[in-house]
């Protein structure tokens, strides 16, 4: 990311101020944020390390799962040690090429997460909908294209953000009132005009968490409608618990991201340690119990994991 070359009036460094107001509670706060990320460590890793030993899960929804614990660890990865940092030791400046770097990786894996979710959310349909075409039309092959266009949006939308934060100067103040380089924390810095900023960062926004929500909405529509129309109450039941744990996730990733999202942006009467408290729960809320809602609803996942533990 040494290619964002600023312009030369840019400060060589940020200094990242934690969570304004509360400083004396940085401590405490590190605490049940440490204790998240491990967790989260723990059961994404152990999501992937089971799925990759057993070819019986080598399938398209388990495939999808380690796509999901990927981003899982990448996205809280990007935020948390550096927070740690702050909490910790006071460690608070990064430079501008660190900070822009962080900023891209960020909404990398959040744009990618979102398109996980919308894949998985077709996969679901095809499995209750469309059963017995379901081999045919999900493959594991297919999943890896899916998952290679959900990379290259997301490299495309994000891409421009930090861009575009070298088409002005830096003002005099430096200091980032977040933990992690936000976009619209660190606009706030810019001088001169920032509606580009603001607006391409809305634009992102629509493009991928409204654009994937209509999607997932649509999607769950047809399956909803499709689960009224099973006369059997015991496939009608199976077919519900299919989506129960996707339906969890999904309220976990996306109500706390909207939150932050439009409270950064549309509520100036919200303190500012409240944004930045909600910015860095979406990124431990959403990872942490992915792993232990799909290990509890998924029977062979949760088969595998139990083999796994039992020889420890």
């Amino acid at each position: 990311m040494s290619a964002f070359n600023l312009t030369s009036s840019s400060p060589p460094t940020f200094i990242l101020n934690g969570i304004p107001g509360m400083e004396a509670a940085h401590i405490w706060i590190s605490i049940p944020l440490s204790t998240f990320y491990i967790i989260s460590l723990l059961g994404n890793f152990t999501v992937l390390f089971v799925v990759s030993k057993e070819q019986t899960l080598h399938k398209p929804m388990f495939l999808l799962l380690c796509m999901l614990a990927l981003t899982d660890i990448g996205m809280s990865t990007c935020v948390v040690p550096k927070a740690l940092c702050i909490f910790w030791f006071g460690f608070k400046d990064i430079t501008v090429d660190g900070c822009l770097t962080q900023m891209f990786f960020i909404y990398i894996f959040v744009t990618m997460h979102s398109a996980v979710l919308v894949t998985m959310g077709f996969d679901r349909y095809v499995a209750i909908c469309d059963p017995l075409r379901y081999d045919t039309i999900l493959t594991n092959a297919q999943i890896a294209k899916l998952g290679l266009v959900g990379l290259i949006r997301a490299v495309l939308l994000v891409l421009p953000v930090p861009l575009l934060l070298q088409r002005l100067p830096f003002c005099a103040n430096h200091v980032i009132l977040h933990t992690y380089c936000e976009h619209m924390a660190v606009v706030k810095l810019l001088c001169g005009d920032t509606r580009v900023n603001r607006t391409y960062g809305l634009v992102v926004v629509l493009m991928t968490i409204g654009l994937d929500l209509t999607l997932i909405g649509l999607t769950y529509g047809l399956i909803i409608r499709a689960i009224l129309r099973i006369s059997s109450k015991k496939a009608y039941r199976k077919a519900f618990n299919t989506c129960t744990a996707h339906i969890c996730v999904m309220l976990m990733s996306y109500t706390p991201y909207l939150f932050s999202n439009l409270t950064h942006r549309f509520g100036q009467g919200i303190a500012a340690h409240v944004h930045i408290l909600l910015a860095n729960l979406y990124v431990l809320v959403s990872p942490m119990p992915n792993p232990i809602i799909y290990g509890v609803k998924t029977k062979e996942l949760r088969d595998k994991v139990g083999k796994y533990t039992c020889r420890m």
